[in-house]
């Protein structure tokens, strides 16, 4: 699975900047489950993985529960997740996830990023055949568990691939070995039953968009495409930003 390789090697794919705008978005993930599912982990699939990206991340337990607490809440903002889709300078294909509360605001924003960049938003769905949408599950290596054979058993619950990484677990710099299970979008239920069925213990999970293909920039193009980038990350709606650039070699 070349692409995802690829993914793996270039984390900027998809960056979340320091840690308070990595607890904005954990926050914002955690309220719409709530939401959508109850404020209960233990009868909220969705809600349990969050709460525990959240413990990934060092997010502060009050937070969470504010988090939590909020979906309840009688004047709580209604947000909604929504996936701009659109090129940026040099026909690089750029795919924006945000979770809003005023769609109207966010997509002027985006749009105006895009215009003052040298690019232009598209449809919702024009830029789907350029990415993989994945699940990916992050769990600890279990003494006694065998990688071959755990990735057998994974195979009827929807995983395509268990692999080997080092992901870095704070500021620091400080790194943890994990492994990363990979599967379709859609297969996210089941592969969490199956994390959760065999005992394994998660470190985290998201969804990822993984370009099939990665196009080549200069540098000078890359830091045009940077300033793009970064406009799109500052933003508060912006939860995910993903693209298929290639990432310089390091």
């Amino acid at each position: 699975m070349g692409r995802a390789f690829e993914y793996r090697k270039a984390r900027k794919l998809k960056r979340w900047g320091n840690m308070s705008r990595t607890f904005t978005r954990i926050g914002k993930e955690i309220t719409i489950a709530a939401k959508a599912g109850g404020p209960d982990p233990d009868t909220n699939p969705r809600l349990r993985v969050l709460m525990q990206n959240a413990k990934a991340a060092n997010m502060p337990k009050d937070t969470v529960e504010r988090a939590i607490k909020k979906a309840t809440e009688k004047d709580a903002s209604d947000y909604k997740e929504i996936v701009y889709e659109g090129y940026g300078p040099f026909g690089i294909a750029i795919v924006v996830e945000a979770a809003t509360d005023n769609n109207t605001r966010t997509v002027a924003n985006v749009r105006s990023y895009f215009n003052k960049h040298g690019g232009n938003l598209g449809t919702q769905g024009s830029l789907s055949f350029l990415f993989d949408h994945k699940s990916i599950f992050k769990i600890k290596p279990k003494e006694g568990v065998d990688h071959d054979e755990l990735e057998l058993e994974a195979i009827d619950y929807g995983v395509e691939e268990i692999v080997p990484e080092t992901v870095t677990i704070n500021e620091d710099g400080d790194e943890m070995n994990v492994w990363a299970i990979y599967g379709p979008f859609e297969e996210f239920a089941n592969i969490q039953k199956f994390v959760e069925e065999a005992g394994l213990e998660l470190v985290s999970a998201e969804f990822a968009r993984i370009p099939n293909d990665l196009k080549e920039v200069t540098a000078e193009q890359r830091a045009s495409l940077e300033k793009l980038l970064e406009k799109f990350e500052e933003d508060e709606d912006v939860q995910n930003v993903y693209h298929n650039m290639k990432e310089e070699e390091e």
